[in-house]
């Protein structure tokens, strides 16, 4: 019998293991984020759902591992350590950065593994396709990457004014912005998994329009929620979130 996830891998992290559960619901988080922004999400989902995040290098129980700064050894790296764990119907979802790397993931297993999610959940992103209009920030000088950081109001303000954490957090930042900011989106057909897109009524980072354009890289289903909250909406409306979420979850 397979052990429990969380003491087999430091990539995935498991709140409440479950191995009854019907399907496995993996979270990937935003640049900066870790698996502790899901800690709760196993509290307001079915028992026969069993939520599993995504543990990226430089945070968390990977504290020690350098950060990937490029989203195709990052996808490639999750892959290899995600496989063994998609033996039952599984579902991705990822918010900003996240909801990148689990579309890429996404398409990854479907090439090289004829594997696809139940659902993939896209929270907070423009969709590939669309260029980036925004300036690089990722190898901006450290005052003015801070000021951007303030900007997005997505980092804690103890931890912008701290500047022990800072020095630690900065690293991580860089990278993950870096894998935005440096992907290239290469065309393929569209998926056959449903897509469903959140997106924040406030949010300045990401349009309606932009989420809507997600549709294109489907053949299945396609659904768009909008809630109220600004970028951050993931946890300002979670509650919501998830039970918009699990609407549409087949189990």
């Amino acid at each position: 019998m397979k052990k429990n996830i969380s003491n087999q891998n430091s990539w995935i992290v498991c709140p409440k293991p479950n191995p009854l559960a019907n399907l496995r619901l993996f979270c990937f988080p935003y640049a900066g984020g870790s698996s502790f922004i899901f800690r709760n999400w196993p509290d307001s989902l079915s028992p026969s759902v069993e939520v599993c995040t995504i543990e990226l290098p430089g945070r968390g129980r990977q504290i020690q591992l350098r950060p990937f700064d490029r989203i195709e050894p990052l996808v490639n790296a999750i892959a290899s350590v995600i496989s063994p764990y998609l033996d039952k119907p599984f579902a991705f979802f990822g918010h900003s950065m996240g909801g990148l790397v689990s579309f890429e993931l996404t398409r990854l297993l479907r090439q090289h593994y004829g594997l696809l999610p139940v659902h993939l959940f896209i929270s907070g992103r423009r969709a590939p396709q669309l260029p980036d209009s925004k300036p690089s920030v990722h190898n901006l000088p450290e005052a003015e990457f801070i000021a951007e950081l303030h900007r997005l109001n997505g980092t804690p303000p103890a931890v912008l004014g701290n500047a022990e954490l800072m020095q630690l957090f900065l690293p991580i930042l860089r990278a993950d912005f870096a894998v935005l900011e440096t992907y290239i989106y290469h065309p393929e057909p569209p998926l056959e998994c449903p897509i469903t897109v959140f997106g924040g009524l406030e949010d300045t980072e990401v349009d309606c329009n932009q989420l809507q354009a997600w549709q294109e890289q489907t053949k299945a289903d396609f659904n768009l929620h909008m809630f109220p909250g600004n970028h951050f909406f993931i946890h300002s409306t979670q509650a919501f979130l998830i039970k918009a979420l699990e609407q549409h979850l087949k189990y």
